[in-house]
C-alpha cells in the first residue's frame, strides 16, 4: 500500500481543485493529480481511501487505450519521465522532478482543451437518480419508459441522459436532449451523443466478457482544433455503476464495485447529506478500496503499480 495522499499542493499555477483532483496549468497542458480524497452527495468525506487515486488514474489510462479508436482523447503522456518532453520551464521541470513518487501513478499530463459544460451520462441499466425519477414519473431525463420496470432492469435499449452542472457547481442536474442541445447546439450535441453512446456499447461488452456489468456511466467532452476530444476520467468506480454479472438480480440495489458502497453507508448512519460530513469506520475504507482494486483487477487483469 502506498502513503495515503490528501493534498498535493506542488508548487505549479493551479488551475482547479477538484472534489478528488487537483489540476495544475503548465500552458497548453494540464497535469491532473489524483489524491485519495472521496467524495459523496457532493461532499468531500474526511476519511481517505488508500491507494485510490492511482487505481482511478491507472483504469481511466486502461480505458483511453482501449477506446481511443471510438474518440481521441486528451492524454499526452501517463508517465512521469516523460513529462519532461512537453514542458518548456526549467522551474515546473524541476518541481515534477523533486515530486515523482508523488505523481508516479497518480498523474496524467493531458492537452488543454475548452471544455463542453454537460455531463454525458450513458445508462443501460435502471439505477441511482434514473430510478429515482422513474418510481415518481415513469419518465428519465424526459425518455419515457416502459411500465412496472423493476429497480436494476436491463433497457430494452441504451439511453443517453445529459447532466449540467448547477451555477454554484456543487452538483450535476439531470437535464433533457433538447435542454442540452439549446445549451450546446444541435451540431455538436449530436456529436457528443454519438460518441457517448458508441463509447458505452464498446466498453460495456468488454466488461461484460470480464464479469462485469457497467450499469451507467458519465463522459465528459472539451473541444480543440480536430474537433470533440475524450476528457476527464473514463469508467472508474467514480464515474460508473460496476455490477457483478454473476450476482446480477433485478429488483433492487445491486452488489457493486464502486462508490455506491460509501453511499448506502452513509444513508444507513441517516446523515443528513450536509456538514458537519462523517468519518468512515475503517472497515468501510477497507472494503471500499478492495472493491476499487477489485474492479481494476477484473477488467484490466493487471494490479495496480506504485
Amino acid at each position: 500500500m502506498s502513503p495515503t495522499v490528501i493534498e498535493t499542493k506542488l508548487n505549479l499555477p493551479s488551475f482547479i481543485k477538484g472534489k478528488v483532483r487537483d489540476v495544475y496549468d503548465l500552458g497548453d497542458y494540464l497535469l491532473i493529480v489524483a489524491s485519495d480524497r472521496i467524495s459523496c452527495f457532493d461532499r468531500i468525506l474526511p476519511t481517505p481511501i488508500p491507494d485510490k487515486g492511482s487505481i482511478l488514474t491507472q483504469m481511466s489510462n486502461f480505458w483511453f487505450d482501449y477506446l481511443k479508436d471510438v474518440v481521441p482523447n486528451h492524454v499526452v503522456a501517463v508517465d512521469v519521465e516523460k513529462y519532461a518532453d512537453w514542458i518548456d520551464r526549467p522551474e515546473w521541470k524541476k518541481t515534477i522532478d523533486e515530486n515523482r513518487q508523488l505523481l508516479d501513478k497518480r498523474s496524467v499530463l493531458v492537452k488543454k482543451v475548452k471544455r463542453i459544460n454537460i455531463e454525458c451520462v450513458v445508462r443501460g441499466y435502471l439505477a441511482g437518480s434514473g430510478w429515482k425519477e422513474y418510481r415518481e414519473s415513469g419518465i428519465v431525463c424526459g425518455i419515457k419508459l416502459a411500465p412496472q420496470m423493476l429497480e436494476s432492469a436491463k433497457l430494452d435499449e441504451l439511453i443517453f441522459t445529459p447532466a449540467t452542472k448547477s451555477k454554484k457547481g456543487d452538483h450535476d442536474i439531470n437535464i433533457t436532449e433538447k435542454q442540452m442541445i439549446d445549451n450546446v447546439g444541435q451540431e455538436l450535441g449530436t456529436k457528443i451523443k454519438e460518441a457517448s453512446v458508441g463509447l458505452y456499447s464498446k466498453a460495456s461488452l468488454y466488461a461484460l466478457s470480464k464479469g462485469i456489468i457497467i450499469a451507467d456511466t458519465k463522459f465528459e467532452f472539451g473541444v480543440c482544433d480536430e474537433g470533440i476530444i475524450l476528457i476527464d476520467e473514463v469508467l472508474t468506480p467514480d464515474s460508473s455503476r460496476f455490477w457483478d454479472k454473476d450476482k446480477y438480480s433485478p429488483g433492487s440495489a445491486q452488489d457493486s464495485y464502486d462508490k455506491q458502497f460509501v453511499r448506502d453507508y452513509l444513508l444507513s448512519i441517516n446523515w443528513n447529506k450536509e456538514p458537519p460530513v462523517p468519518e468512515l469506520p475503517g472497515n468501510i475504507v477497507e472494503k471500499t478500496r478492495e472493491k476499487y482494486l477489485q474492479a481494476y483487477r477484473i477488467l484490466t487483469g493487471k494490479d495496480i503499480k506504485g
